[in-house]
């Protein structure tokens, strides 16, 4: 699932392209992935309108609109959005098409058809309870040491789950929860609420440098992240724990193991992250 550094990189790609640029027709080709409204009110309410800029909240894309309104885009674990300046559809896999006024078409692509697509008039996004209840962002300055003690206090649950919940930290998914964590020197398993001061300055830095780094390298791509020019990341190359069981440590040598916490696949390496 394309997560806060793959969306990021994605926005900005297509911030670029789309501003200012006018919706001239939309083409469902697979309606059932409107959520909001029913698909031919989210068809009139784009179709006519000019894309004000791209926005992003966690790993939401978000297309503002001249009026106030917002297209929003869940990727989840297929989806894709990328700029066709020729105007032609490459993707075999293409779900709703915009036709733009330059003459390009901007193409939301989804394999398995997981994500989700809405369109919400001003003061809407409480409609969609992930995007309204989001707790702060890495690299932002709600997202501090003091806010992660606060928010982990008395909890027991594991840390690694602490990082995914999106009500306590917006953005972060599978791959950048292990590589904060290995970072940090902090075993996923650990309890939240027993971290101390120290420690969750250790987590607070360790989360924004994989963030940082994830967007620097254009993002992770196993197999279907593509950025809004359709072209794959190279971050994958660098990670220190991620997908990399029975592999050595980077850093010590030992080898990389994997487990499971909360129901998600967790990598780590038992030396540098011991319980």
């Amino acid at each position: 699932m394309p997560e806060m550094p793959e969306v990021e990189i994605i926005r900005r790609y297509l911030d670029k392209q789309l501003t200012g640029q006018r919706i001239m027709g939309v083409d469902l080709l697979l309606p059932r992935q409107i959520k909001w409204p029913e698909p031919e009110g989210y068809r009139a309410m784009a179709i006519g309108r000019t894309i004000a800029g791209m926005n992003r909240r966690g790993k939401y894309l978000l297309m503002a609109l001249d009026n106030g309104s917002e297209l929003v885009f869940h990727l989840r674990m297929t989806g894709r959005l990328v700029y066709e300046p020729d105007g032609v559809n490459h993707d075999s896999h293409a779900r709703l098409l915009f036709q733009l006024d330059g003459g390009g078409l901007l193409v939301y692509g989804d394999t398995r058809t997981l994500g989700t697509l809405y369109a919400l008039s001003p003061g809407e996004r409480w409609r969609i309870h992930g995007l309204a209840e989001m707790g702060p962002e890495p690299l932002t300055g709600d997202f501090t040491p003091a806010y992660i003690q606060q928010t982990a206090k008395g909890r027991r649950t594991a840390v690694k789950s602490f990082l995914l919940n999106q009500k306590y930290i917006g953005g972060i998914g599978n791959i950048y929860a292990d590589e904060a964590l290995f970072l940090a020197g902090i075993h996923p398993l650990r309890p939240v609420g027993s971290l101390s001061a120290a420690e969750c300055q250790r987590l607070h830095q360790s989360v924004n440098t994989a963030i940082a780094a994830g967007i620097r390298d254009g993002g992770t791509t196993f197999r279907d992240y593509k950025n809004g020019e359709g072209k794959q990341g190279s971050h994958q190359e660098q990670l220190y724990v991620y997908n990399r069981q029975g592999q050595p440590c980077r850093r010590c040598g030992t080898e990389i193991e994997k487990m499971t916490v909360g129901g998600r696949g967790t990598h780590l390496c038992p030396q540098c992250q011991r319980p």
